[in-house]
């Protein structure tokens, strides 16, 4: 029966066909002299016209129909099964049943049915049915590997495809290398990439746009950049997607900012058209000051070609504004935008480093979800006390979305705690990490040491060793908190320093330079001098610690002579350096020496002193009775001089006796710091040694009125014979209260009489 025949007979069933062809004019046509045509012919042209009109249900439900209303029976074609495969777009359940119905009519022998199937089951995330049909297809075609080569999603596996492929002798098409060369990554991928190339020109595509466009992405993706040039030049078609290829390769590559700026330009003036990523592709590119000129041209073309309506436009502008120095037009791309989405957001919080936090709240008002990178940018953003509560809210945040034990967030969260003193919190930070890697332990111990914890620096980095590798940063951190604890074995840095040469960290500066640092702290100027002629290729801040060692030791003439050979190596000496030699000329009473070091700061290395320096020369000056000039150059310490400076002159003062500056340094410190008693007493022993009982007592008054009291002393001593990391005791003057006080204070009597015997052996 032809179809004209069965709409006669069945004029319901010819209304409810109508419903569904209603919207299509061809069909229509078609309708009208269906005397020529058969049932097949013009259901499948219904369910295409449904396709091109992006309706897959409409298309669906015309199949269905056409089923039950009987006439698909023999008329049905695999052409019919395709198109109703394609209208499943990945629902597995329809696509299962229309399968099926493949298998009982018998349409399984049909190639392109068999294609269509395993096309569907990879859109619905079922790859292993799709592979399995694969395999069982007596004769596959190329569309057959295409369609399984296309759904992996492992590069090797892919590759090893792909060799599969040329061994059954398949004659690739455009597709096949198109999709082959997406999975040519990493050095074994890039050679069967350059493979295919070789085979290319066999087949007769080294024309095809597509083909080229993939290796452009492919050369551009590995580096080589002239190799994609050279694809792109040689090229007889070139389309929109070959120009965004290159300029997108380009603009990722890091240094061809420039070629990719060129790509731009030419692209415009051929007069290709530009989308979005020619737009972002650009823009990323423009990061320094220098290239603001050009993100505001482009900027421009952005808005004159309707692109700055953007998300991802609106991103990569706003991120430049910022990398370019210019937050407020960042700001204002970012109030323009019509849409923002995560990266908006983000770009907004690395922007604005000081209203991260409360632009962190904005972001979730408006409904958006943080990511990884934008909990860190919040994190690091909590500088201050006042800001604790916020990365406290922050934390319950990350825990609540399931984000506090990712790598990076937790890492954050360590050095935020440990910023603030609150190592606990920091633990608890650092055990909720499951994968910990070496920088969550470099967070911990950098975090102890940084907080005076020395031994628990210690514990965390033996535990360290023992779990995971550790890097130049990990002995950096652990050799600071040996070098800051006297009461801690210099063995434990003398088995660190046996590890740093095991794993061959000694050639790195910031290891060698901690390891040099630890050793002069403990005493040990000749190690800490071994260290330093062991390296090669010195840097300033190896020279810079050198320089330290010598001058906390009072080593002058090595001072001196380091960094005069610095100079010689042309390595410039930084504000660290200059407050090395200036200590040590403090030290040696060299004030001439130490004038001339301090004036060529500025003169010869363009260098502005810091408060530091200046402490340091205002002493020098005091030390040797030049008050006067010390009184001089406070007066030019940028924001004015501080208590301690003003203590440091005090204590010049008391030992040249000039009561009249002294008792002036004295009124300006304790107005600054009423609390500290350095202040009063130093004032009350200057009036004291001068005999002036009256004004002595006034100090004392004062300090007792404002409740001020003078604090004890505290020293350290060794009472055990044992190599112990734990020998060495703190204690006061007067204290009981320690737990091994009656030690301590035996050993302090057996010193005072080995002294004195030592003095009657002078004698």
């Amino acid at each position: 029966m032809t179809l004209l025949s069965y709409l006669h007979y069945n004029p319901s069933k010819s209304l409810l066909f109508q419903r569904f062809c209603s919207s299509s004019r061809i069909a229509h046509k078609l309708f009208d002299g269906s005397s020529q045509r058969n049932a097949t012919s013009f259901i499948n042209h219904s369910i295409s016209e449904s396709l091109r009109r992006n309706s897959p249900a409409q298309a669906l439900s015309i199949f269905k129909e056409s089923i039950q209303l009987g006439f698909c029976g023999r008329n049905v074609d695999e052409v019919t099964l395709c198109l109703a495969l394609k209208a499943c777009r990945g629902d597995p359940k329809r696509g299962c049943q229309i399968h099926g119905f493949s298998i009982t009519s018998g349409f399984t022998s049909f190639v392109c049915v068999s294609n269509a199937v395993m096309g569907m089951y990879r859109k619905a995330g079922r790859f292993d049915n799709a592979l399995c049909i694969f395999e069982n297809l007596v004769d596959p075609d190329v569309v057959s590997w295409n369609t399984i080569l296309s759904g992996f999603d492992d590069n090797q596996v892919a590759l090893n495809f792909v060799v599969r492929m040329k061994s059954a002798g398949v004659v690739f098409d455009a597709f096949t290398y198109s999709t082959a060369l997406s999975f040519c990554v990493g050095f074994e991928g890039f050679h069967l990439g350059l493979q295919l190339q070789s085979t290319v020109v066999k087949s007769g595509l080294e024309s095809d746009v597509i083909v080229g466009n993939s290796f452009i992405t492919m050369y551009s993706r590995e580096g080589s950049f002239r190799d994609a040039k050279r694809v792109f030049d040689e090229m007889p078609v070139k389309d929109m997607i070959s120009w965004n290829s290159l300029l997108s390769g380009l603009s990722q590559g890091g240094n061809f900012g420039y070629e990719a700026v060129v790509v731009f330009r030419d692209m415009m003036r051929e007069g290709v058209e530009l989308d979005h990523v020619s737009f972002t592709s650009v823009i990323t590119t423009c990061c320094h000051e220098t290239d603001l000129k050009l993100v505001r041209q482009i900027h421009g073309l952005c808005i004159k070609r309707g692109y700055e309506t953007l998300v991802a436009v609106g991103n990569m502008l706003l991120s430049s504004y910022w990398k370019c120095g210019v937050v407020e037009a960042a700001k204002s791309v970012f109030y323009e935008m019509s849409e923002r989405n995560v990266i908006s957001w983000t770009t907004m919080i690395s922007a604005y480093k000081d209203d991260a936090v409360s632009i962190f709240h904005m972001m979730r008002l408006d409904g958006v979800c943080p990511n990884e990178v934008t909990f860190v940018g919040s994190i690091n953003a909590v500088k201050c006390n006042e800001q604790i509560k916020e990365g406290l809210k922050i934390h319950g945040i990350c825990i609540k979305t399931g984000f506090a034990s990712k790598l990076s967030i937790g890492n954050s969260f360590i050095t935020m705690y440990a910023k603030f003193e609150a190592l606990e919190d920091a633990k608890k930070a650092f055990d909720e990490i499951h994968f910990r890697e070496i920088i969550s332990w470099n967070a911990m111990i950098s975090g102890f040491a940084q907080n005076g914890f020395s031994h628990e620096a210690l514990k965390m980095f033996l535990s360290a060793v023992t779990e995971t590798v550790p890097n130049e940063y990990t002995f950096g951190s652990v050799l600071n908190a040996i070098a800051s604890a006297e009461d801690i074995s210099l063995k434990h840095g003398q088995r660190c320093h046996a590890c740093i040469l095991k794993l061959g960290f000694n050639s790195c500066p910031v290891v060698s330079s901690a390891l040099l640092d630890m050793y002069a702290k403990r005493g040990s100027i000749t190690e800490s001098e071994k260290v330093f002629n062991e390296m090669s290729g010195r840097s300033q801040f190896v020279w810079t610690s050198i320089i330290s060692a010598y001058s906390s030791h009072g080593d002058f003439e090595s001072v001196m002579n380091s960094f005069q050979e610095m100079v010689k190596e042309n390595i410039a000496p930084d504000l660290i350096t200059f407050l090395s030699v200036l200590t040590a000329c403090n030290r040696k009473g060299m004030v001439d020496k130490g004038n001339e070091i301090f004036n060529s700061m500025t003169k010869d290395y363009n260098l502005e002193p810091a408060h530091e320096h200046y402490s340091c020369m205002v002493d020098m000056l005091g030390r040797a009775g030049r008050l006067k000039e010390a009184e001089e150059l406070m007066s030019e310490v940028p924001g004015g001089p501080g208590v301690s400076m003003l203590q440091s002159m005090l204590g010049s003062c008391r030992l040249h006796g000039n009561v009249k500056m002294g008792a002036n340094m004295a009124g300006l410190a304790m107005e600054m710091k009423p609390e500290l008693s350095g202040s009063y007493v130093l004032m009350y022993n200057l009036y004291a040694e001068k005999g002036q009982w009256e004004k002595a007592a006034e100090i004392r008054k004062e300090m007792k009125k404002k409740g001020v009291r003078k604090e004890g002393g505290f020293s350290w001593i060794d009472v055990s014979d044992t190599e112990s990391s734990l020998t060495m005791q703190g204690f006061s003057s007067g204290d009981k209260s320690h737990p091994k006080s009656d030690e301590i204070y035996r050993m302090v009597e057996v010193l005072g009489l080995e002294m004195s015997l030592e003095r009657k052996v002078a004698v």
